[in-house]
């Protein structure tokens, strides 16, 4: 029995002792929370006498912590000696010698562990990432370089090489790394871009991207990576024209059906680079025959690029005639049917707000919504359309029955409270504004927040405005107005806009006249025009009902058409100071944030 008592009494003395030491290496870390460092330290330096192998970094951490080099220096070199085989402790050595100044002697150490670097994948791993830890990067970079040649395989600690590069923000280090790799793994190609675009932020940093591919191309010209990279540095400087001509170069020497040529179109159109966009379609469906999908799409695109672009800007009628024939001709090849119900969904808008040519436009929806097998989501967008084009042609009671449909099949939906909004619309716009006020009272709490807004501006609008009989003649002529806006007739609103204060002198619409004469100036695409009316609302008119909506549409305008950054963040920011119960709150705050700089989720 007496051995066995022996042991238990050893095994509980360790466990005592160990008990004590973790007792004490907490109440140390207390104390060098506290910022008592010299309590903290005496406690590591009689933990590191009990045990110099488990409490060596600890100690060492806080003679460093402690700025007492030599003592951290003179520990570290007992350690060395004590345990050669241990490249801790010179790495330690090493750090000192920097933190010392004296990087020469921090040279010659490294490179004497570089000499001695294991012919293993993992133990190089593990020995540069003890050189990361402690903060030098650099080395840790020279260890994965003379890894590759130990190992002698130039592609070992790629990705390693890569985060390297990635934290020490070395530009031409990363690039040349992802340059190296892509050729055999070009399926990383997106991830490459993604992590060179959070690096680069100087435009010298894409024109040594370019320099570095257009080399590596005249070398490896079969290389279709570097020309796909090549055509992604193009479009982050915004050289559009540059992108397409690579991408098209390509598709000629790979005689492919274009579907590069396409997708690269796509994002054209999303940076508003329509005319390349346009170059690009007519390429694949001059490349294709009617049988491949990309020559159909191409088509389809291609018109829809042509819309864009002629509606985003200033146009002619000739422009509206040309993108008329456009869709004809289209719907005339592929003819009417679910596929094509888009077509004439855009075909009746542009003749029925751009041409005026209402009969035409309300036959073509007419035949869409008799099409069977169109999705019921298109189908009823089909009806709001027919509805809005009833509207124009004074139909008003045909309309409000297709809006009403729409409603009804699609309930608890932002389809369903569109159509609601519309009908509300509708109703004011023929006078029945106490109707119209009932309906746009439930929209109120709409879960699309344009639709609430809208529907809460105009309730408060006619609230405003039913009190007295002159208020209630000016309101009716102002709905014309408005009417005569949603049709695109500016002339016409701008005149029936400037009969109110003739007829009804002092009538409270000041506000909303200015509102409406804005919508006039941006549907025109008279941005300065527009701004002196909103800004006469934010300034005059600055507890009026659109006075948030002004300042935000300042903002909006600044930022999106005019590209005043300052300008924009300062009307933003107004939202934020002095209107905080604004439905535009929320974007106002996300917009200003992102042209602050901020990291927007």
């Amino acid at each position: 029995m007496k051995p066995l008592y022996l042991l238990a009494l050893l095994l509980t003395l360790c466990c005592t002792r160990v008990y004590a030491q973790d007792n004490e290496l907490l109440l140390a870390q207390q104390y060098t929370a506290n910022g008592e460092q010299q309590k903290a330290l005496d406690i590591y330096a009689k933990l590191f006498k009990q045990d110099n192998q488990a409490y060596f970094q600890q100690y060492f951490g806080a003679l460093v912590n402690a700025k007492k080099l030599d003592d951290a220096e003179s520990i570290a070199k007992k350690m060395a000696r004590k345990y050669p085989g241990n490249t801790m402790y010179l790495i330690a050595l090493s750090t000192i010698y920097k933190q010392q100044g004296n990087t020469a002697k921090a040279d010659e150490l490294f490179n004497d562990m570089l000499k001695a670097l294991p012919n293993d994948r993992n133990g190089i791993s593990n020995f540069a990432l003890q050189f990361y830890q402690t903060g030098n990067a650099d080395y840790a970079i020279k260890i994965f370089q003379q890894g590759r040649k130990v190992l002698k395989d130039d592609n070992a600690f790629t990705f390693e090489l890569i985060a390297m590069y990635r934290f020490k923000r070395d530009k031409f280090g990363l690039t040349d790394e992802y340059l190296n790799f892509l050729p055999a793994n070009p399926v990383y190609l997106p991830q490459a871009e993604n992590t060179l675009a959070l690096l680069y932020d100087e435009p010298d940093d894409y024109d040594m991207l370019r320099v570095e591919l257009l080399k590596r191309i005249q070398k490896q010209p079969q290389q279709i990576v570097f020309t796909r990279l090549l055509t992604w540095q193009f479009l982050q400087q915004k050289q559009y024209d540059m992108a397409l001509n690579q991408t098209l170069a390509l598709s000629r020497r790979n005689n492919d059906d274009g579907t590069d040529v396409m997708e690269l179109s796509r994002t054209l159109v999303d940076n508003q680079a329509y005319d390349e966009a346009i170059r690009g379609y007519e390429f694949v469906i001059d490349k294709n025959d009617k049988t491949n999908a990309n020559y159909v799409d191409a088509k389809i695109e291609l018109i829809n690029t042509k819309n864009l672009k002629i509606t985003a800007g200033k146009y002619t009628q000739a422009d509206l005639l040309s993108l008329e024939k456009d869709y004809s001709n289209l719907l005339a090849e592929f003819g009417k049917k679910p596929g094509t119900v888009f077509a004439m969904q855009k075909l009746a808008n542009l003749q029925a707000f751009k041409l005026h040519k209402l009969q035409e436009a309300q036959a073509l929806l007419e035949d869409a919504t008799k099409i069977p097998g169109v999705r019921p989501e298109q189908l009823a967008s089909c009806k709001i359309d027919l509805a809005d084009v009833y509207l124009l042609n004074k139909q008003p009671w045909e309309a409000t029955l297709l809006y009403s449909q729409v409603e009804k099949d699609f309930p608890n939906t932002a389809l369903a409270q569109d159509a609601m909004l519309r009908n509300a619309k509708l109703a004011y716009y023929t006078g029945d504004f106490v109707w119209a006020r009932r309906q746009l009272d439930v929209l109120k709490s709409a879960t699309t927040q344009l639709i609430a807004n809208d529907a809460l501006n105009l309730s408060l609008l006619i609230s405003d405005n039913l009190n007295a009989d002159s208020a209630t003649k000016a309101l009716k002529i102002y709905a014309r107005a408005d009417l005569q806006i949603f049709a695109e007739q500016p002339a016409k609103a701008l005149q029936t806009l400037d009969s109110i204060n003739k007829l009804y002198p002092n009538n409270i619409l000041e506000a909303d006249v200015l509102m409406a004469k804005a919508r006039i100036k941006i549907q025109e695409k008279d941005y300065t025009g527009a701004i002196a009316q909103l800004k006469e609302i934010a300034e005059k008119h600055s507890f009026d009902l659109w006075a948030d909506d002004a300042v935000f549409m300042l903002g909006d305008i600044y930022e999106t058409q005019l590209k005043d950054t300052n300008l924009a963040k300062t009307y933003f920011q107004k939202i934020i100071t002095d209107y905080p119960g604004s439905l535009w709150i929320n974007d106002a705050r996300k917009r200003f944030r992102a042209l602050r700089g901020d990291k927007v989720s």
